[in-house]
């Protein structure tokens, strides 16, 4: 019984090694860094610079909305550099799921995958309808107008929308036949509708800045006296709703990052570019490239669009559905709302794209490991497209946004794409303190590889001062967690820092309940809530100091993340902390959408998966290695898989 349970988690945590086997990839590598660069300003820069910049500086923030962005910009950062160095690492298809793979295991791997699978379905389905709404809007509403005295769905409990939407229905089917013809012509749609985005993006704030007061960053309380026409000036519920107190920041440090909170989902997108590196034509150089400079591209025309819309006028009279047409309304540029509307337009074009882009590469990539129905994983050869993974996403999110409503589904978005974040950087901590690497490419070789205690140069070495007579194995004593007895990892180095990543993840998860339910207990100070954040504090301040002390791995990479293991860490709390945000009914959804995914783990996966395949025919494949003089550890799976030189 303990060997089946032994055995049985050993599969759930089974990693995939990476050998580069020298064989072309099945995709057509046509994507430049510019393609790149295009697909992630376009799937993260969508409707929310429309639509999210006045809802939370009415709302929330005020004209501190900038900050917001500029806080939520900081945050979305810490992910994107692990996506970046993970990208130089692994040119595989696959994103978070396959960096999920390689390290942490095949559970976690299936998790973040099929988590991933439902944020592009939901967030393919939700931009279309909102792409249909901005359209009917356009029209006098005559579209919903029609099917709504047509085709009325009144069903008790909310699931199903008021309406079927064909036009979003229509819309998804007819993007799902671009990406099913190839990669090449997407990306040159694309490009075309996020240059026209960032076009009309650019007037907007230069016509703000032109027609800006620089008085509405500094308004007073007569000035919203004067606003609702009251003479008596006295403090109402309705004052410090709608005004606050005024200013730059009216709503306060709170209203700052509560706002920044929901700023940082604006950024969600640029993972879409980890998703293309068996298309792209450098992946090592383009990935990382492409992620950075989307993400500043995003962050400065967030921040001027911001910036401009609080300038051209006060932000208690924002229209929190359509704030900036209002805004060129309020300055007498009336007309200029039709270009607001052909860049919201394109905005809304390419966001959907960036949704339904890599949700089929994410199907192929576990369908090719066996973790999802094989079939899904064929690549046409004309196109060079995993089409039936294309055509089945395309037609299940077609149908959501043709009859759900999507309101109540939306966040479950947020809870698959915080655990991505969340696991891409735990995945890069834990690798940088391993001794073997992923053997993806030759930017991933060991400067030093030992052999029972010597040195042993091998390509990428620059100097002997980096070799080292620690033993590659050896044995664990309570010092090594503060003290290790060298300069590179051993395995001993890389278990400690398994092992105490595993710890803080599950400490820092309980200091974010505790701050997401009890906050304000907290900030009294009450001993009930304050002692056990002080402690757990502590306890991951051991855990951060225990893993710095570790041996970090000097491989040569295109691109590193900076400051370990503090930058990782930090962005999972901030991730943790944003899905603990998230209410309980979410939380159900969540639950019932991991169960459909266990279903399918437990009963197909875990037998047809390509790890177990592989260990089936050579169960004892490393033993030959293991008995010889001189073994070298390679890194891959959990086992230690070696062989001679």
């Amino acid at each position: 019984m303990v060997s089946k349970l032994s055995n049985f988690g050993k599969a759930l945590l089974r990693r995939r090694a990476l050998v580069d086997s020298g064989e072309e990839s099945p995709f057509a590598r046509c994507l430049s860094t510019l393609d790149l660069i295009a697909l992630g300003v376009g799937s993260t820069l969508g409707a929310g610079v429309y639509v999210l910049a006045g809802e939370v500086a009415r709302e929330k923030a005020g004209p501190a909305i900038v900050l917001c962005f500029l806080i939520a910009a900081l945050s979305s950062m810490l992910a994107g550099l692990c996506y970046a160095e993970f990208g130089a690492r692994v040119p595989k298809t696959g994103s978070a799921y396959l960096y999920s793979y390689v390290t942490v295991g095949e559970i976690w791997a299936f998790i973040t995958g099929w988590n991933l699978i439902l944020s592009y379905v939901i967030g393919t389905a939700s931009v279309a309808r909102a792409w249909s709404s901005t359209f009917d809007n356009l029209v006098e509403q005559k579209i919903s107008g029609f099917f709504k005295a047509s085709m009325t769905m009144k069903v008790p409990g909310g699931v199903l929308a008021e309406y079927p939407d064909l036009f979003a229905l229509i819309l998804i089917l007819l993007l799902t036949g671009l990406l099913a013809f190839g990669v090449s012509e997407s990306a040159l749609v694309n490009k075309i509708f996020t240059g026209i985005n960032l076009v009309v993006l650019g007037f907007v704030i230069i016509s703000g800045f032109v027609k800006g007061d620089t008085n509405n960053w500094n308004l007073t309380s007569g000035d919203y006296y004067t606003f609702i026409n009251d003479s008596n000036g006295t403090r109402t519920p309705k004052l410090e709703e709608e005004f606050g107190d005024g200013g730059f920041a009216p709503f306060g440090l709170s209203g700052v990052l509560s706002g920044a909170a929901t700023c940082f989902y604006a950024f969600v997108g640029f993972d879409c570019i980890a998703t293309t590196s068996e298309e792209a034509k450098n992946p090592m150089r383009s990935i990382p490239i492409g992620i950075v400079a989307s993400l500043l591209i995003c962050f400065f025309a967030y921040f001027g669009v911001s910036a401009a819309l609080t300038l051209m006028m006060p932000y208690y009279q924002l229209n929190t559905q359509s704030p900036l047409p209002e805004a060129f309304t309020y300055v007498g540029w009336a007309p200029a709302r039709y270009i607001v509307a052909v860049g919201s337009l394109c905005a809304l074009s390419t966001s959907l794209l960036g949704s339904m882009f890599p949700m089929p590469r994410v199907i192929y990539a576990m369908a090719e490991d066996g973790l999802l129905f094989r079939i899904l994983s064929r690549i046409n050869a004309r196109t060079k497209t995993p089409l039936l993974a294309t055509i089945a996403s395309g037609i299940v999110a077609a149908l959501m946004a043709f009859l759900f409503d999507l309101a109540a589904l939306v966040d479950l978005m947020s809870i698959g794409t915080l655990l991505a974040y969340s696991l891409v950087a735990i995945c890069v901590l834990i690798l940088r303190y391993q001794p073997g690497t992923l053997n993806s490419s030759s930017q991933t070789e060991n400067l030093v590889e030992l052999v029972e205690g010597e040195k042993v140069p091998v390509k990428g070495a620059e100097s002997e001062d980096e070799y080292d007579d620690t033993p590659l194995k050896e044995a664990f004593k309570v010092k090594l967690l503060f003290f290790p007895s060298g300069k590179n990892p051993t395995q001993t180095s890389g278990f400690i820092v398994y092992a105490t990543t595993a710890i803080i993840s599950v400490l820092i998860t309980l200091l974010c309940i505790v701050l997401a339910n009890c906050l304000p207990d907290l900030l009294a100070a009450r001993p009930g809530v304050l002692v056990p954040c002080v402690i757990l504090t502590l306890l991951c301040v051991v855990c951060v100091i225990i893993i710095w002390r570790q041996p970090e791995s000097k491989e040569a990479l295109n691109f590193k993340v900076p400051l370990l293991p503090w930058l990782p860490l930090f962005s999972v709390f901030v991730n943790i902390y944003l899905m603990m945000q998230l209410d309980l009914g979410t939380w159900c959804r969540f639950a019932v959408w991991m169960a459909i995914g266990f279903a399918i783990y437990f009963f197909y996966g875990i037998r047809n998966s390509g790890e177990a395949a592989n260990n089936r025919s050579s169960p004892r494949k490393y033993e030959p290695a293991l008995q010889s003089k001189s073994p070298i550890y390679k890194g891959g799976d959990s086992d230690l898989e070696a062989s001679s030189p």
